[in-house]
């Protein structure tokens, strides 16, 4: 279906390697190596990473929103959802590599369910002021999602499987970040 293509193809667009060019810096060279807002945050500032933040999480919702007008079923929004966060991580035009799909995911999911997006968000910002640690806030507050899902959107059980499924996709991407925070290596972001 095309609207799947192009939730992909949206989710591909690696906007913090495209920012990080324009100001003349390969996002990827430096800091963690990682396009995604948090290393574009400590290489260009946090100005440019909020940018990055936003167009991340722009690119997510996008595909998602424009896929329920034109009256997809709830299903195939998660789908598109799911793709764009794929896209991201495995981004083409990056040779298949890409970002960790945290912003992607956000954007995606605030549309199909608001309720445990914002529970999400909360755990992620409560754990970001405790510990500093954008990863650790990452992968709890994704983590928490499927469950505050299944709470919150009482729908088929293929839609909490597809969910969780991008969960354990963004979780895997952070598995340098686990094993640094294992490690005590571990970055803190402020």
């Amino acid at each position: 279906m095309v609207f799947f293509v192009l939730a992909f193809l949206s989710g591909s667009i690696p906007f913090g390697y495209i920012v990080g060019l324009l100001k003349g810096v390969n996002v990827r060279e430096r800091g963690s190596g990682n396009i995604g807002a948090t290393n574009v945050s400590r290489v260009l500032g946090k100005g440019y990473g909020l940018l990055v933040l936003l167009l991340d999480a722009l690119k997510g919702f996008i595909p998602v929103f424009a896929a329920s007008h034109f009256g997809l079923p709830f299903g195939d929004l998660l789908i598109c959802g799911a793709l764009s966060v794929v896209g991201h991580c495995f981004s083409p035009f990056l040779g298949f590599r890409g970002g960790k799909g945290v912003a992607t995911s956000l954007g995606a999911f605030i549309f199909i369910s608001p309720p445990a997006t914002l529970l999400s968000f909360l755990i992620f910002v409560v754990t970001l002021l405790v510990t500093r640690y954008v990863s650790l806030s990452s992968i709890l507050s994704v983590s928490a999602f499927p469950f505050a899902f299944a709470v919150f959107s009482s729908r088929a059980p293929g839609d909490l499987l597809t969910v969780s499924l991008v969960a354990a996709v963004v979780v895997v991407k952070h598995h340098s970040n686990i094993l640094r925070l294992l490690r005590g290596e571990e970055r803190r972001f402020f």
